[in-house]
């Protein structure tokens, strides 16, 4: 028996291993709160009276914290109430402040990241399967954030977007938020009496605050220790369980005839728990542009995806080693999918098309995708999965199919593993797989990796997935501890160390990693950060780099903050300095400005990457559904500019929407552009 055999079939055993030792944890002494039957649906105003929420469950307590002050109540009173109609589930909060003045609220765009905001979130196990959840968050601007937890917390997927309205109020003493979330947008089990998973979370940002409803846990998002939403009236699908979303855009660029476009997408729910969506010519001409970013390492960078269509359902393909990346997928003609459980099954399945033009021709080939996914729920939030991608082109099929494993042993331990094998005409049948144990609390961080790529897998496994490399046998181990400190001025120190080693399979060192950092957090707002790595690659030769960096910023807590940072070290026998700033900066509730700078430089520099990156930003909110937004990027080692200006009107949020829009030179990162001044006009309406 070969090495590589045997170490192939030490993986498989250890995923069966480990599959079949995951455990539920300890689920006692969850609180329980009753979804009340409220006579008429409040209006959602902001504005918590009694008369409205008299017959709604209540909970007036103050939630748990998991940060700065782990297990202890937080300082800052809060009163939920919980109740439902035949259609919605209706949450109001009031959130006690004994300073109203310092409330941060910041954030007026949609999805934003609400960490340095005060707000309040709902989220809802609603399979009661303790792995996935829908997540909803405002803070006092009624900004809306929504969300898809997955693997029990360990994956976000914050482009979920669904219509669900919210509303805020300040008052003297507190701030009060209601939440109206139509069971349309959900995906559950209908029926009587049924419960739910549920944690209720509230931040304050003044003290690093994230508290929780349901007691401490070592993640926000741990969706094994919700608590629980008990009574739920839960009909079969009440309103109409279609949707179309046809669009029309209007484009002129300079020194080219105006184009029309028209398209669309459907949305249809046969039941409560399955959604199936089709498009035909979807649009991508508004899509953000990809910010320019520097890559000081030879491999290439991951691109976040940002195509509404690839978004939904997203969450379930975020694996380690990633089976299928849909950046590889360019300008769709058509596409469909269907996401949905039964009994304790997740599936997901994609199917779509494009044309790719033929390299030095003006012909173009068909490339046709499919991307299957199942995930089997295991008690504790654990699960096992199967997953297969393939792009035919061509007549030649290339993909990977792979089973992989989410497991939880206690609320701490755990393990995470892949095992797949690539298919294609150089892969033949090459083999990737990785195996994870963990430790995770909400202070310590600690694991050990060992990951197997075997040669020549690379080229067909991108056809559709995401790899950098192949031919590694490597390992890997992190730990991190986080300090908080109850006196003094600094408030939180992080320290942390990261190794990394691989080797080819022939058993030359390819490469080594050594990544520590230290950040400490003062009271007062401000925060230093110092790294050092050092690391050795092997390519046409050896190299030895190295780099340390010192990061100096202040956050106001309150949508202002400053950066500045600087590098010095050694990057492939070039010398490389590194330095930039950035700052963000809230004018009252509605006008967002944010600005940065990144230079490097490198000397020698025979690939001519030295470089300025230009980032400006800023966004003014009449409203959190009608808003204008200007963004200006330069890049100048590739001459590049990008400017796109965008007026948006979502009347029926948040697809039914007017854009207009002006763009220059948009590609994606790394890439310099030839487009000229356009101006566009799209208009996408709900029946």
């Amino acid at each position: 028996m070969t090495t590589g055999v045997r170490s192939n079939r030490i993986a498989c055993w250890a995923l069966a291993l480990a599959a079949l030792g995951a455990s539920a944890g300890t689920a006692a002494d969850r609180p329980s709160i009753g979804a009340a039957l409220l006579p008429t649906a409040p209006v959602i105003d902001g504005d918590v009276t009694e008369a409205e929420w008299a017959d709604a469950a209540v909970v007036d307590e103050h939630f748990i914290q998991i940060e700065p002050e782990f297990g202890q109540p937080s300082p800052f009173r809060t009163v939920v109430r919980v109740g439902q109609t035949s259609a919605a589930l209706y949450v109001a909060f009031e959130s006690y402040d004994p300073d109203p003045d310092r409330l941060a609220a910041a954030v007026t765009r949609r999805d934003g990241d609400l960490d340095d905001d005060d707000a309040v979130g709902v989220v809802l196990d609603t399979f009661s399967d303790g792995r996935t959840a829908y997540a909803f968050a405002t803070n006092a601007l009624a900004t809306q954030w929504d969300a898809r937890i997955a693997d029990n917390g360990r994956t976000t997927d914050e482009v979920w977007d669904e219509a669900w309205t919210c509303a805020s109020r300040r008052h003297g003493d507190r701030w009060t938020v209601e939440f109206e979330i139509p069971f349309a947008i959900l995906r559950f089990e209908p029926g009587e009496d049924r419960t739910w998973g549920l944690s209720l979370m509230r931040t304050v940002p003044r003290r690093l605050e994230v508290s929780l409803w349901s007691g401490p846990a070592e993640d926000p998002f741990r969706v094994s220790s919700f608590g629980t939403l008990t009574g739920l009236q839960l009909g079969s699908r009440e309103e109409k369980s279609w949707q179309l979303i046809p669009y029309g855009l209007a484009a002129a660029e300079e020194g080219e005839k105006p184009d029309f476009e028209i398209g669309g997408d459907a949305r249809w729910r046969p039941s409560t728990t399955v959604a199936v969506d089709a498009t035909v010519n979807p649009d991508f001409a508004l899509i953000e542009a990809d910010v320019e970013v520097i890559n000081l390492t030879r491999f290439e960078l991951f691109i976040p995806e940002k195509r509404p269509f690839f978004l939904e359902g997203s969450e379930m393909h975020r694996q380690r080693i990633r089976q299928f990346y849909s950046r590889r997928i360019g300008d769709i003609t058509w596409g469909s999918k269907a996401i949905g459980t039964v009994g304790k099954t997740d599936f997901s399945a994609i199917v779509t098309s494009e044309d790719q033009a033929i390299e030095d021709s003006d012909d173009s080939i068909r490339a046709d995708y499919a991307i299957g996914r199942l995930q089997q729920t295991l008690p504790g939030g654990s699960t096992v999965g199967l997953l297969g991608g393939n792009r035919r082109r061509g007549g030649v099929d290339q993909g990977s199919v792979g089973v992989d494993a989410t497991l939880f042993f206690t609320e701490t331990l755990g393990f995470t593993g892949q095992f797949l094998s690539v298919h294609g005409p150089t892969a033949q049948s090459g083999l990737a797989w990785f195996v994870r144990p963990a430790y995770d609390s909400a202070r310590t961080h600690f694991h050990l990796r060992y990951t197997n790529l075997d040669p020549g897998i690379r080229e067909d496994f991108n056809a559709i997935g995401f790899l950098r490399d192949d031919d590694r046998r490597e390992f890997d181990t992190n730990f991190t501890r986080s300090f908080w400190i109850e006196s003094g001025p600094v408030e939180k120190v992080e320290a942390g160390a990261n190794y990394n080693r691989y080797y080819s399979h022939t058993g030359t060192l390819r490469a080594w990693t050594l990544d520590a950092e230290l950040e400490a957090t003062f009271r007062s707002g401000f925060r230093i950060e110092l790294d050092r790595v050092e690391d050795y690659q092997l390519f046409e030769k050896s190299f030895r780099n190295h780099r340390t960096e010192v990061a100096v910023g202040w956050d106001g807590r309150d949508g202002r903050s400053v950066e500045v940072f600087a590098a010095r070290g050694v990057n492939f026998d070039s010398d490389l300095t590194l330095y930039g700033a950035s700052a963000h900066w809230a004018f009252g509730d509605a006008w967002r400005l944010g600005y940065s700078l990144t230079r490097l430089e490198l000397d020698p520099d025979p690939e001519g990457d030295t470089t300025w990156i230009h980032v400006f930003e800023t966004l003014y909110a009449f409203n959190p559904d009608l808003y204008v937004k200007l963004f200006a990027q330069t890049n100048s080692a590739i001459d590049k500019v990008n400017v796109q200006a965008v007026g948006v009107w979502r009347f029926k949020p948040p697809f039914g929407s007017l854009q207009v829009a002006y763009q220059r030179g948009t590609s994606e990162a790394g890439e310099i552009s030839s487009q000229g001044d356009t101006i566009f006009t799209k208009l996408s309406w709900v029946f």
